[in-house]
């Protein structure tokens, strides 16, 4: 059978990096993520995943940062049972399929008109899911969320790629829209970028990292209904048992000890959940 075709460039194309990380992760016999989704999409997709060189440790890592924001997601949905998902920049991600929840949720998926053309080829429709095809810094899409439900805003790997002005006004726009909620994402320093930019796979891809976030209490100024709940620092003990540390190879391992032992390095990359 002849694969979709891709022909995604730059910053749309990094999705392709996610969904090959957490595709090999779910492959592997102790995988945490077990994504079958994401290992079936994978091998529909007319596509030379090899030129990102997605490796190993790159795969257990992705693996590790969603595995983190679908738990803040399941908490969210066990307390707000009428709540809404808001998967900001979704990409080929697999997260509804993974989470699983009640048709009392409502949840979005907010990307591209050609990624979420894809995805529609690639994931079977599902009750109360609705796709968005549009760029996530447009102002019209918000009009189809309800504003009167407790919302959860997921986005993953999504905001360094905007530029620096954009974050800000597009979290200012979604909190004055929705009543209350959540926010989480990943974010990085300058140096986070400067490092996340050289990576043979985003390199492949000829994306370009704009947004850096050095101070997390910095997007409280920037936004004032949001307010800092948890802030986890890259592959943070509070997050992941000793086991998933251990599979990584020996050379990522210290690298996970020069994090530890610099405040500098382990401020390069976080997990964020700000309440608003």
């Amino acid at each position: 059978m002849t694969g979709e075709k891709v022909s995604l460039t730059k910053e749309k194309e990094t999705l392709l990096i996610t969904l090959s990380a957490k595709a090999g992760e779910s492959r592997m016999p102790d995988s945490l993520l077990k994504d079958r989704f994401a290992a079936e999409a994978v091998s529909r997709i007319d596509y030379d995943f090899s030129r990102l060189n997605v490796d190993r440790d790159m795969m257990i890592g992705v693996a590790m940062r969603a595995h983190t924001l679908d738990g803040w997601t399941r908490e969210f949905i066990a307390r707000h049972p009428d709540a809404s998902v808001l998967h900001l920049g979704c990409g080929l991600d697999s997260r509804v399929f993974r989470i699983d929840p009640p048709p009392t949720i409502q949840w979005f998926e907010v990307d591209y008109c050609e990624v979420i053309a894809l995805r529609r080829k690639l994931y079977p429709e599902r009750e109360s899911c609705s796709l968005i095809g549009s760029s996530v810094i447009d102002r019209h899409w918000l009009a189809d969320v309800p504003a009167d439900r407790p919302t959860i805003i997921v986005a993953e790997g999504l905001f360094p790629y905007l530029a620096e002005d954009e974050v800000p006004r597009l979290l200012r726009r979604l909190t004055a829209h929705l009543a209350r909620g959540e926010v989480v994402f990943d974010g990085y320093s300058r140096l986070g970028l400067a490092l996340i930019s050289w990576q043979p796979s985003v390199r492949a891809t000829g994306a370009r990292l704009r947004w850096a976030m050095d101070d997390p209490r910095g997007l409280e100024r920037q936004v004032p209904r949001l307010k800092l709940q948890t802030e986890l620092l890259a592959y943070d003990p509070r997050a992941y048992d000793s086991k998933q540390i251990e599979r990584l190879s020996w050379a990522a391992r210290l690298t996970i000890g020069l994090f530890a032992a610099l405040p500098a390095l382990g401020k390069i990359g976080r997990l964020l959940r700000y309440r608003f």
